[in-house]
């Protein structure tokens, strides 16, 4: 199993790979001079409605719109891209934004937008009749998520930590990337013996029957965000303006889906979806209950990136002191705060 503690940490290490071309990154939508870029070039989520695309068809993004390049299912190789300056923003999990910036990109995170509470969380599920119902039982098995070194892995660990797993015996657990679209299926064909499901995908497993849950990321941690958007302080520093509007944008379109009819918010994710004109499956989106968001409007206090720093530091991803909080987000672009006092970062 020593093969499969170096893919774990490989993955990890690889995120460190994109701060050395940051250098050479080009903001390519931001243009020269006192003029500041209104096209905001992203990826997406097949199947899925993600907030900025939500807050655009809303209307809050003013005079900045989107260009979509394509679709991602990782969120370290989204903010990577945004390192580099392939894309002007990108989200993932708090830990690789973490593990990103301790190997020098120059990147600030400037607004949460997912987390986990009662109805948004990531479930680890194993089938009904498995023999699975500890962490020690997770000894040799196989558990597919979307991504390696990032959110799924993180609960992962700690759920062995906590079931009183040494290292070398959490070494000894399979993660494995499986497409989020295709993991249900690979769990019931008994390919893997856990499958990590989240969001829309997760209620439509579990609307099929079949499966049992073994842990959430919510029993673990209770409501936290989980997740931020990053920019490069090379965009923040030529666009300002617009970076305010995007932030501020995302912030009320959480609170919009935060105080509107469920119904309302899946038939616009729905219309939008198909607007889009992907050939993608709108079905599953009736499922959609939350964003998960803990702070009003996704504004980021920093205990939870703190949390990601002290558990990459203690399994000796990063070097503790090698990631300054205040050096890590802002709110300054996010003007649904309520105090100015708030406005600084690291507070």
């Amino acid at each position: 199993m020593a093969t499969t503690a170096s893919t774990r940490r490989q993955f990890l290490s690889l995120l460190g790979l994109s701060a050395v071309a940051v250098s050479c990154g080009t903001t390519a939508g931001a243009t020269s001079g006192k003029g500041q870029t209104k096209t905001l070039r992203y990826q997406g989520w097949a199947g899925q409605v993600i907030l900025p695309e939500l807050a655009e068809d809303l209307g809050y993004l003013e005079d900045v719109k989107l260009e979509w390049v394509g679709n991602t299912i990782s969120g370290p190789q989204d903010i990577q891209s945004a390192a580099t300056g392939q894309v002007d923003f990108g989200g993932a999990f708090n830990g690789a934004v973490v593990k990103l910036a301790a190997n020098n990109a120059p990147i600030k995170a400037v607004i949460s937008y997912y987390g986990a509470d009662k109805y948004a969380y990531n479930g680890f599920y194993v089938l009904n009749d498995s023999p699975i119902r500890s962490a020690r039982d997770l000894t040799g098995k196989k558990v597919g998520m979307n991504t390696l070194g990032a959110h799924s892995e993180a609960m992962l660990d700690i759920y062995l930590q906590r079931g009183g797993l040494s290292r070398a015996d959490i070494d000894k657990v399979e993660p494995l990337v499986v497409p989020p679209v295709n993991t249900e299926q690979t769990l019931r064909q008994k390919q893997i013996d856990v499958a990590v499901l989240g969001g829309i995908l997760r209620d439509k497993a579990l609307a099929a029957g079949g499966i049992r849950p073994l842990f959430t990321d919510y029993q673990l941690l209770g409501e936290f965000s989980a997740g931020t958007y990053v920019m490069t302080d090379r965009f923040l520093k030529q666009n300002p303006d617009t970076a305010r509007i995007f932030v501020t944008a995302v912030g009320r379109a959480i609170e919009w889906s935060r105080s509107t009819p469920h119904e309302e918010v899946v038939a616009r994710m729905t219309d939008i979806v198909k607007k889009r004109g992907r050939n993608e499956d709108t079905a599953p989106l009736r499922y959609w209950r939350s964003y998960g968001v803990a702070e009003k409007a996704g504004l980021i206090t920093g205990k939870e990136l703190q949390l990601w720093i002290d558990w990459l530091a203690d399994r000796g991803d990063i070097k503790k002191g090698q990631v300054t909080l205040s050096d890590l987000y802002s709110n300054e672009f996010n003007r649904n705060q309520k105090s100015s006092s708030a406005t600084k970062s690291g507070s």
